[in-house]
Formats: structure tokens, sequence, C-alpha cells
């Protein structure tokens, strides 16, 4: 007698485990980056922290805003500065401190995992030490300018709207107020200057940190001042020049991305940048996205081979 069986068949067999779907390159870059934020929190606890003081600092400094107002009603120039001044000091601040936090970050984003040996958990993932070594690059060139100008357009609004409430609460006109503060304007200028000059052409100073956090044993702030500092040294002693000095101080200055010195540091002059398309066909711009290149691959050979410390 025949029998129905239940065993499936060898060639539907196959079709039916499951296999694991590949990973996208994109993917694996989003997840690198969640984990760059959530292993370094400082990236944006820090800003958001000095945003408090500014805030706090500001409210109590609204105190004598009416009196001040009135007291240069017949100055128009006077009342722009006033009113413009610790908004910019507000960026300016800002700006500072996501360069600092940019600063110690690459120089602790591969020598901490080898430091404490968890390089040794990371690389048993399925993420290249490029895509590592790119997630950690885009924290200082593209997540710290775009988080910079987030906290500071929510600051500077809050200080806005705290400035309007305390003018309307003495009886002074925020029409002054609203009209002296181009608030839009600088926040256009602001992001332009972050992702041109703190992202792109500061990328060779980003990628000659994280080089240095690859290959460093121990003390890499150091590593990454002492061989500059000796590089000038040198060409001061054997050839009495300061060109490479001098090259350090265009290229961490904002060389063409700045402008010339103006009457007043805290005025929306000071972030005036030359239009776009200039600073995008200047060959300093290019010629040091190569260098920083340059030392990224460095720092993913270096990942690739060296182990815990």
């Amino acid at each position: 007698m025949n029998t129905q069986t239940n065993a499936i068949p060898k060639s539907s067999f196959g079709s039916q485990v499951a296999t694991a779907a590949p990973i996208s390159a994109t993917r694996r870059m989003y997840w690198s980056l969640r984990r760059e934020l959530w292993e370094n929190r400082s990236t944006y606890v820090a800003p958001l922290a000095v945003a408090g003081l500014i805030l706090f600092g500001f409210l109590i400094s609204t105190v004598h805003l009416p009196a001040k107002m009135r007291a240069a009603a017949l100055d128009s120039m006077q009342q722009h500065q006033l009113i413009e001044q610790p908004y910019m000091f507000a960026a300016l601040l800002l700006m500072f401190t996501t360069s600092v936090v940019g600063v110690f970050y690459c120089l602790d984003a591969l020598y901490g995992e080898r430091r404490d040996r968890s390089v040794l958990f990371w690389k048993s993932l399925p993420v290249s030490d490029l895509t590592t070594v790119l997630s950690k690059a885009s924290i200082p060139i593209l997540v710290l300018p775009l988080l910079t100008f987030a906290i500071t357009v929510v600051t500077q609004a809050i200080m806005l709207l705290i400035g309007s409430a305390r003018l309307l609460g003495s009886g002074v006109s925020v029409a002054t107020l609203w009209g002296h503060l181009a608030l839009f304007q600088m926040w256009l200028m602001l992001l332009y200057h972050l992702v041109a000059l703190h992202g792109l052409w500061w990328a060779p100073f980003w990628g000659w940190l994280l080089l240095v956090s690859a290959w460093s044993r121990r003390a890499p702030f150091l590593w990454a001042t002492l061989p500059l500092l000796a590089i000038g040294l040198v060409e001061k002693i054997a050839f009495n020049t300061s060109y490479f000095g001098a090259l350090l101080q265009y290229r961490f200055m904002g060389g063409p991305e700045g402008t010339a010195p103006t009457g007043d540091p805290m005025s929306m002059a000071s972030l005036t940048p030359i239009a776009p398309a200039q600073f995008l066909l200047r060959p300093g711009l290019w010629i040091g996205l190569a260098i920083a290149a340059a030392f990224l691959a460095a720092a993913v050979r270096l990942r690739r081979s060296r182990g815990p410390i």
C-alpha cells in the first residue's frame, strides 16, 4: 500500500533555507556613525552644555537690555552692534567648543580602541577598516559642523525670544531688535562657514590627527604636535625661513575662506566667506583634500596591521 510522505523534496529544500541578507555599505556606514555618536557623547553633550551656559548668561544680561536700547536709540550703528554681538559671540563660542571636541575626538578615535582592547571586538564584526576609519573621519568633517549649526540656530532663536519678551515687558518696541538682527542671513553664512572651513578646509588636520591616533602607542597629543614643531624649528635653523609655519597658519586660519580683519570681530562680516564657486575652484582646497585622503588611507592600513597596545 502506498502512503504519502511528509518529506520535503530535495530540490525545494535549498530554496527554503533562510539565508542572511547582505548588509549594504551605506547601512554599515550608518551604523558605524551611530556607534561613534553613542560611544562619544561629548560630541553633542559639550556643545549643548555650552549652549545652556550661553542662554543662562544671556538671560541675566537682558536685565539691562531695555536701558541700553534707549541709550543707543539715536545711533543706528551702535544699536546694530549692541544687538548683534551676543548672537555672534554665541556662534563663535559654540564653534570653538566643537573644534576642541573634534581635536580630542580624533586623537582618541583609533588610539582609544587599541588602548582598551575593544578593537578586537570591533574587528570581529563585518565592518571593514575602511568603513570604520571613514565613519570616524565623518564626525569632525561632516557631523560636527552640522551639529554646531543646528545647536547655534536653536540657541540664537531662543535668545531672540528671550530678548523680545524682555523688551515687551519693559514697554520697548521689539521692531528695532528684529530690524537689526538678520538671523536668517547669519544662519546661511554660518552654515557655509562651518561646512567650508571647519569641514573641508580643515580636512588635512583631521586626517593627520586620525593618522597619529592609529599610529601612536601613547601620548597621541604630543605625537600630533611635536613633528610639526620640529619641522618648523629645523626650517628656521637651517634656512632662516618660516614657510611651513605660514602654511599651517594659512590652513588653520581659513585661508581663502577667511576675510580681511574688520574693526569689530564680533560682527556678521567676520563670517563672510568668499563665493562658493571661488572656494571650490581653489587649488589649495583640493590639494588639502588629497592630503587628507592620503592620511586616512595610511590610518586604514595601520588599523588593519596594528593590534592592541
